[in-house]
């Protein structure tokens, strides 16, 4: 399957599973470590994107590749590309 042109261009993230409660939809946390400018110590920036899940394949705790993609709902504006790890089962 070829990618379009738009497809090539768009953000892609990794991140981990938080919450997947609604129908087709899981919010998925981006950790992202950088140098504070100022004070030069590091700082941990987490991010929560909420993502469409067509299958609801996704479970919590699962590590998850999302795809930027036209908006869906008032705050969903991207989607679930692939489940990259799957979480342990207790």
């Amino acid at each position: 399957m070829s990618e379009s042109k738009a497809e090539r261009h768009r953000r892609t993230l990794q991140g981990v599973v938080v919450s997947d409660k609604m129908d087709k939809t899981v919010v998925v946390q981006i950790t992202r470590r950088y140098r504070h400018p100022k004070y030069k110590k590091y700082v941990q920036e987490r991010l929560r994107y909420k993502a469409h899940d067509e299958t609801n394949d996704a479970r919590h705790g699962d590590t998850v590749k999302i795809i930027e993609s036209r908006p869906l709902s008032a705050d969903k504006r991207w989607r679930v590309q692939a489940v990259l790890e799957r979480a342990p089962t207790v």
